[in-house]
């Protein structure tokens, strides 16, 4: 009796400390001064903020840390939660975790280590600022993990490491600053002036294989170097219409480089998510074919982690502060594989949206609890295989490969008796001869690359640098040499990159280095075809024009590893000495060094010819001997000294206008920063600018970078805008449309002018608004006798990488190779009118008569044949552009940056 008051007693004790502890905790509602999730209510970053540091120093379950500085220099927060005794030990839990996915470790100690463990979730809010829920979630999450004393919560407490990420503080701050501005509630909306990513908007999930943005650099280094989470989950918004969310598992195809066990484990937790929605009575969860998200695509911040055997979850759910209805879509009514407990039309509230995605973070935590060692082990068992895989011959299963077997069986028949009997013997039911198999699949020439050689002597090395960070932010393992070495009889010089396939993380190596190939995906045979959720190709080695060697076989050499994390520089060497100077066209990074020497107003000069080795194009300079060695230090830039080369043209800096409007347009944000990145001076320009005229006066180059021209036979191109007495004065210049009539004439007079204007993706457009010699090459006649664009079953061309012909004797291709490899997403082709020769305009680059696809996925490439991607045309005293394909695509396509470059002098 009196052991059972003792427990008795212990319990309430403890019960009345937890208590304590949990009324410690304030509220949401004690600091923000509403309910999260209350209709017209949104929290900013910096009150978002605040709260975060006071349950900090409220609660031992907490610990924040700031993982870097955004674009706009706000701290980016990560708060790890777990239980107080946990934290004792937060770095050997760390120091397993990525011991585990690196396994470099014996089976038996990655049992071990697994049991020792504990898995560590990733939950992260806010990455695309509109999308309120994700933000607001996050708040609510960890209040509750924070507060509750419910066995569930304090389970999950001890067994998982929770970090919770912030993905866009500068987004969450424009966003609800911007909603919560007016007094009237009904009148809120979400129409900001611009981006909510400093530079990039809504593609701030398109850069975590690049890691060009503050924000996905920081996130990654948290992702692939320092902690490694077996699961990553971004929440995101909004859900199809007939919806709540849509989440895992996601509809094919999947890539073909992921380990099985990615996919499985995504149907695992999946599984867990739509469980607990249907045991909490939470209707309207969709997935597979219920949704358009596949794990195709490498990029995304929960896709990236497929290629790092990590299981990345994404949901999309449907709900804003301002009110809403879930509409009715009968196809929707009726239960399915993709839809088992459909959701009825109704009126819709933001704190439903916060209460689903708290039972769905919830469901991932317990499933982490319940199988924590599993994941970790796991992980484990999937680096492992890929260094396996690195080590030894291996066959990637593509389809081009199961393609080929086809097309050996078909040309192994002889005659019509022959197929009939092989038709009977190998038909669907007992398959084709296994010989056919091994002559595609034991093939070694269709074999995967055991490693990868960037040689330090190639002339844009420090393009090549700049790729081997991407891969070393998102944790891959790349060598250095550090002598000269000798690899299948050839040489390379001390200083260059090795990676090689035999690591954990194989996948995201052999994505970036190797073609994509995406399977021929229709919604039937000969019917339409179903677009990929984003690129179908995207190769980073061949978007930036690096120069690569593949190796098959096994090869050692004096190489160090360099540390996990590490960021590359080219080497520093001293500048020689000499009165002149010469800098390589060829290598991107002299474009920045010219930029500093025109601020410094020295002397710049361009070749018109080719010179001791150097291509046209190239920058021969007097003096600047300080610009000259920075460059030679830090940029990777080495200036040959030289004589004054003959016919060689003294250039300065135009001044650059770039294009955007009212709400920010991404593809020119991607522009702004390169500019910056590589010293250019520009100006904004937006349509009342344009319209106002005298643009000759101001400025040299204008861009127009894909959004943003309307179409032919559109009279104006604009997104939805306020009335200017609704918004600050400061933001009233950006206000208006693109006209078809004035401002279409007003281009013209600039360029007639003298002025000279580069068109890029969908703003060729202006070329027909001009009335140029050239005509859309991808159509058709139909039985009208008028041109119609080509169908989907007959041409679709998404994301992907093709490679043109370049004239690289025109100025503006000056440094190009004589061919390119360039994004290509669903670009303009165009055929140019027999009078264009005598109108003064003139491809520069074209597609030949060979098929372009280097990676992707490209249907009825014939109709690509002799294309023209590119063109310049003489306009008064001015010149115009147009590039068809995506030169600048997403700050990646280092290779075709210098098309772009080349025209921002005068």
């Amino acid at each position: 009796m009196l052991m059972r008051l003792k427990t008795t007693l212990i319990v309430l004790l403890i019960c009345f400390s937890l208590g304590v502890f949990a009324q410690n905790v304030p509220t949401p509602k004690a600091h923000f001064g509403f309910e999260i999730g209350d209709d017209y209510k949104l929290a900013n970053f910096s009150q978002t903020e605040a709260y975060f540091k006071k349950v900090a120093q409220a609660s031992d379950r907490v610990r924040m840390v700031e993982i870097g500085k955004t674009e706009y220099g706000r701290s980016q927060p990560m708060l790890i939660v777990t239980a107080p005794a946990n934290f004792e030990k937060l770095d050997q839990y760390k120091e397993i975790s990525r011991k585990l996915a690196h396994a470099e470790i014996t089976r038996e100690e990655a049992e071990k280590l697994s049991v020792e463990g504990k898995p560590v979730v990733w939950i992260d809010g806010g990455l695309h600022a509109n999308e309120v829920v994700g933000p607001h979630q996050l708040i609510e999450t960890f209040y509750q993990l924070a507060s509750r004393d419910d066995a569930e919560t304090l389970k999950i407490l001890d067994d998982v490491i929770i970090l919770l990420v912030h993905a866009n503080p500068d987004g969450m701050e424009i966003m609800s600053d911007w909603y919560m501005r007016k007094d009237d509630q009904e009148a809120r909306d979400q129409n900001i002036p611009i981006l909510y990513q400093k530079y990039v908007g809504h593609d701030n999930n398109r850069d975590f294989y690049m890691n060009n943005m503050s924000e996905a650099s920081n996130m990654s280094l948290q992702q692939y170097v320092e902690w490694i989470p077996q699961i990553i989950y971004n929440h995101h918004q909004t859900g199809p219409a007939g919806t709540v969310v849509a989440g895992p598992p996601y509809r094919d195809p999947f890539n073909h480089v992921f380990d099985p066990l990615v996919i499985t484990s995504l149907d695992a937790v999946g599984a867990a998510m739509i469980n607990r929605m249907h045991q909490e009575d939470r209707p309207g969860y969709t997935r597979l074919d219920g949704s358009v998200f596949s794990t195709w695509w490498n990029g995304g911040l929960r896709t990236t982690p497929y290629y790092h055997n990590i299981i990345g979850i994404l949901t999309e759910i449907i709900g804003n502060p301002t009110p809403s209805k879930v509409p009715l879509v009968p196809d929707r009514l009726i239960p399915n594989n993709g839809t088992p407990y459909p959701v009825t039309p109704q009126d819709w509230h933001f704190r439903q949206s916060i209460d689903y995605s708290v039972s769905l973070n919830y469901a991932i935590l317990n499933h982490a609890v319940r199988h924590g060692d599993e994941l970790l082990l796991n992980i484990y068992l999937m680096g492992r295989k890929s260094i396996e895989k690195g080590s030894q011959d291996n066959w990637t299963m593509y389809p081009k490969y199961a393609q080929a077997v086809e097309d050996a069986f078909a040309k192994s028949k002889k005659t019509k008796e022959d197929e009939d009997k092989e038709d009977i013997n190998y038909g669907n039911r007992s398959g084709l001869p296994s010989q056919f198999y091994d002559s595609v699949y034991m093939d070694p020439v269709n074999r995967d690359p055991r490693g990868y050689i960037l040689s330090s002597d190639q002339p844009d090395f420090p393009t090549a640098v700049k790729f081997m960070n991407a891969l070393i932010k998102s944790g891959i393992l790349v060598e250095k040499a550090t002598e000269d070495f000798t690899v299948n009889g050839k040489t390379y010089p001390a200083n260059s990159f090795i990676v090689k396939t035999a690591q954990a993380f194989r996948p995201h190596v052999i994505d970036m280095f190797e073609p994509q190939d995406h399977p021929n995906d229709f919604l039937y045979p000969g019917g339409p075809p179903i677009r990929p959720y984003d690129a179908a190709g995207w190769t980073l080695a061949l978007q930036m024009g690096v120069e690569v060697d593949k190796l098959y076989v096994g090869f050692e050499g004096p190489f160090e590893r360099i540390p996990y994390g590490e960021i590359q520089s080219p080497p520093a060497k001293m500048l020689a000495n000499g009165s002149g100077y010469l800098l390589d066209v060829r290598n991107n990074n002299s474009f920045m060094a010219v930029n500093d020497l025109l601020k410094a107003k020295v002397k710049v000069y361009r070749t018109t010819a080719m010179i001791d080795g150097l291509p046209a194009g190239s920058f021969y300079v007097i003096g600047g001997k300080k610009q000259l060695d920075v460059a030679a230090k830090e940029y990777g830039v080495y200036p040959v000294p030289a004589t004054m080369p003959k016919g060689a043209i003294q250039i300065q800096p135009a001044r650059i206008a770039l294009y955007d409007y009212y709400g920010g347009s991404m593809p020119s944000g991607w522009v702004r920063w390169m500019l910056e990145q590589f010293h250019f001076e520009y100006q904004l320009v937006f349509p009342q600018e344009i319209d106002a005229g005298d643009l000759k006066e101001k400025y040299d180059v204008m861009l127009f970078i894909s959004s943003g021209i309307p179409s032919v036979g559109s009279r104006g191109y604009s997104r939805s805008q306020p009335k200017p007495e609704e918004i600050e004065e400061k933001y009233h210049h950006m206000l208006g449309s693109f006209s078809a009539d004035t401002s279409v004439s007003q281009i013209k007079t600039f360029i007639e002018a003298g002025g000279e204007v580069i068109t890029v993706g969908s703003a060729t457009d202006l070329a027909f608004h001009l009335g140029l010699p050239v005509e859309d090459a991808l159509v058709e006649i139909g039985a009208n006798g008028k041109a119609k664009s080509l169908s989907g079953e007959k041409y679709y061309v998404p994301g992907s990488v093709l490679e043109m012909h370049v004239d690289n004797s025109v100025p503006i291709n000056y440094g190009m190779g004589e061919e390119a490899y360039i994004m290509f997403n669903r670009s303009p082709v165009f055929k140019l009118s027999p009078s264009a020769g005598n109108m003064g305009v003139k491809p520069i680059a074209w597609f030949g008569e060979e098929e372009p696809l280097r990676s992707g996925w490209a249907w009825g490439q014939s109709y690509l044949k002799n294309g023209v991607t590119a063109f310049e045309a003489q306009i008064g005293k001015g010149k115009f552009y147009a590039f068809g394909p995506e030169i600048t695509f997403r700050a990646q396509s280092h290779g075709t940056f210098k098309m772009l470059f080349n025209g921002l002098y005068k």
